[in-house]
């Protein structure tokens, strides 16, 4: 769980957020349309930070009997070690343990350029293309003087393959307690990160929207969204779908140009400092029908709804159970027959990640987690609504990253 001292900071936005996010918060959105590059001054995570996950690491791992964790290349690398390092077939990575730092497996005609980015005084162990960086994972293990070893759940088959044939004696174990247990609550600074990438993402929104014109593609869209972010500091964009493409959740391929009285429906996002924004926002060019004001009404219901089923103690799946109430009462129901989705994910480091608002999921909310809410109704050859917002959970509640929700199928962005 967080730190009380982090997690009484999540409640109030102000308190939580660096000076450079603070001066953003207030500024109106009105004056949004050229902001200029909103990540400048950005501080990213320090030593101390990076400290401070390994410990919590360690205490997991005893608990769990954990002897080290072995991390491939990923966002777990990049979380406990401020390492990022693709995954390939040649073994990479860092064993966290109890006892001190990391220590590093690597391919050895990769080592200069590890070095460059594993920080100075780690130990490094190399392995040579004929061994088995398998083999020098047990060395390193035995080392440590234990023999349960945790792997993450993305931990790839053919490095479990490769453990289970020259390294036997290991006991694996899941280590999904240390990996997903440490990076489902945010520390303040995290949260801080994914309040400027969703305001980001919603400034890049607004002012795309408002170049929207007959005979537009959705291409066209995504190049003024992308341009936007740009502008803003962020590498991001979003995937616009135009008219009976909005009723395919992920989209359509079918070509279609922008006419009157289309919905306009664009999911996406940025990352500030690595972590994620999702945002999806759905508005029509020109006049909407009763029957799109209706809908999106419903959904906006919905997304209320889940926001304030939202809150430390709760399941996760309980969330998911009131947005989704809210859409069958209204008649588009049941289960999954408009509403075809789990109502959202876990998002920081990867646009969707643990924990899960889905049923089934009786996983307790803690203050910190983060997730996206993103209720939707899709009528196949019609239109599809869906309005997205990431939330964190507060200590009494929830709370929309970035702000500016939407407020009415005309006014896709509340003026904050």
């Amino acid at each position: 769980m967080i730190p009380r001292r982090e997690f009484l900071k999540i409640g109030g936005l102000t308190l939580s957020l660096p000076a450079f996010v603070r001066g953003l918060f207030a500024s109106p959105a009105g004056a949004g349309d050229e902001v200029g590059n909103l990540t400048a001054g950005v501080r990213p995570l320090d030593p101390a930070d990076y400290e401070e996950r390994r410990e919590r690491a360690a205490r997991r791992m005893a608990d769990g009997g954990l002897d080290a964790v072995f991390l491939s290349g990923g966002a777990n690398l990049a979380y406990f070690t401020s390492v990022s390092w693709w995954t390939s077939e040649r073994t990479f990575g860092a064993m966290l343990n109890k006892k001190g730092a990391p220590i590093w497996v690597c391919p050895a005609f990769e080592l200069d350029r590890a070095k460059e980015t594993i920080p100075s005084g780690q130990e490094i162990r190399t392995w040579k293309e004929h061994e088995s960086p398998y083999a020098l994972i047990g060395g390193i293990l035995k080392d440590l003087g234990g023999r349960r070893l945790g792997l993450s759940p993305n931990t790839a088959a053919f490095q479990v393959y490769g453990l289970n044939r020259d390294a036997s004696w290991i006991e694996p174990a899941d280590a999904a307690s240390v990996t997903e247990g440490c990076r489902g609550t945010k520390s303040a600074k995290e949260i801080a990160y994914m309040d400027l990438a969703a305001r980001i993402t919603k400034l890049a929104y607004r002012k795309a929207f408002g170049r929207l014109s007959e005979g537009m593609t959705p291409r066209d869209l995504a190049g003024l969204i992308g341009e936007a972010h740009a502008a803003m500091g962020a590498t991001g964009g979003g995937g616009p779908q135009f008219g009976p493409g909005t009723s395919f959740p992920h989209g359509s391929r079918a070509p279609r140009t922008l006419t009157d009285g289309m919905a306009v429906m664009v999911d996406g996002g940025c990352s500030v400092e690595g972590y994620r924004s999702d945002v999806t926002r759905t508005i029509v060019f020109g006049k909407p029908s009763d029957k799109m004001i209706r809908i999106w009404d419903i959904v906006k219901k919905a997304q209320t709804a889940a926001f304030r089923a939202c809150r430390p103690g709760a399941a996760c799946e309980d969330v998911d159970a009131a947005a989704r109430k809210v859409i069958e009462d209204a008649g588009f129901g049941p289960d999954y027959a408009y509403f075809a989705h789990r109502l959202g994910h876990g998002i920081g480091l990867e646009g969707h990640e643990y924990p899960y608002l889905v049923r089934g999921n009786k996983l307790r909310i803690e203050p910190g987690m983060t997730f996206s809410n993103e209720p939707g109704i899709y009528i196949a050859g019609e239109f599809g609504i869906r309005h997205e917002d990431s939330m964190v959970a507060t200590e009494d509640g929830a709370r929309c990253l970035g702000g500016m929700e939407a407020l009415a199928i005309d006014r896709p962005f509340a003026d904050e």
